[in-house]
């Protein structure tokens, strides 16, 4: 089995870095409370969407609950529970992270100064094009194919810093990806939906694709039993199809059409345009 057992009775190398995890979501929990508090305080009649702090929580629960027993045990015992690990670390927990608007919070609390510092970096040359879905596709579906067809995976679970960094990097791509398809914070970069659309098709059949290959052992590189390949490979494939049509629902719930002027004919006034200018003093 290419993971590590602890001795029966004794601590698992990867108890301290867990409990840190954990710790780390309490205080990121907190402090996403703490600002949307202030958001509300500030401007009552705006408010803050309780729905964004319930999935931004709720994104912080399903990491707690990729990190702690009993699916963390069973993650360093079977590829299966590693596979479970991967989709609420990389998959699950990301959109509702997502969902919760992190990034539109901070802005409304932050002092005028660092917002617009804030904003000049989602608009720069680098975070444009980070949030490309081509390059979030890249970094989260891509990924898996480096990780499972190369001997990377073994050499990453065989050490506890290995382990943690493949969970990082989970996390950071996924949150990505569904930043880049159905993220409600700024975007600049973003493309229309149709676009979008299609990456999310390109996401399902590249993990379709991948689960497929590792249930038939093509190139797979997982020094692990076959029928618990078999068993990961049909996680990722049914576990990921649940995620992404969930990613896809969040598009379709977040996307706002576009609003269009047409220019008015000669001889005819556009719908609202006298009371604009009444109001303008024209």
């Amino acid at each position: 089995m290419h993971h590590e057992h602890p001795a029966p009775g004794g601590p698992s190398p990867d108890d301290v870095p867990a409990a840190l995890a954990v710790l780390g979501v309490l205080l990121t929990a907190t402090t996403y409370l703490a600002l949307a508090h202030r958001a509300r305080r500030r401007n009552p009649a705006r408010g803050w969407s309780p729905w964004r702090t319930a999935g931004f929580l709720t994104g912080l629960a399903l990491l707690a609950v990729a990190l702690l027993p009993p699916v963390a045990p069973f993650a360093h015992a079977d590829f299966r529970g590693h596979m479970v690990q991967h989709l609420l670390i990389g998959m699950y927990a990301p959109l509702a992270l997502v969902l919760g608007a992190p990034v539109t919070l901070l802005l409304r609390v932050l002092p005028a100064p660092h917002a617009r510092r804030l904003t000049a970096v989602l608009h720069s040359r680098p975070a444009r094009l980070l949030t490309h879905p081509a390059v979030a596709l890249l970094l989260s579906t891509g990924s898996l194919a480096v990780l499972y067809f190369t001997p990377l995976h073994d050499t990453a679970t065989a050490h506890p810093a290995g382990h943690w960094l493949l969970h990082l990097h989970f996390l950071l791509s996924g949150c990505l990806f569904a930043h880049a398809i159905a993220g409600p914070d700024p975007a600049p970069a973003r493309p229309g939906v149709r676009a979008r659309l299609v990456w999310l098709g390109a996401a399902i059949a590249g993990h379709a694709v991948i689960s497929q290959l590792m249930y038939g052992g093509f190139w797979v590189h997982v020094h692990a039993p076959v029928p618990e390949v078999q068993g990961g490979a049909e996680i990722m494939y049914y576990g990921g199809d649940i995620a992404e049509l969930l990613l896809a629902a969040a598009l379709i719930a977040t996307w706002r059409p576009d609003r269009r002027t047409h220019p008015a004919r000669p001889g005819r006034s556009v719908p609202g345009a006298t009371r604009a200018a009444g109001a303008a003093g024209v």
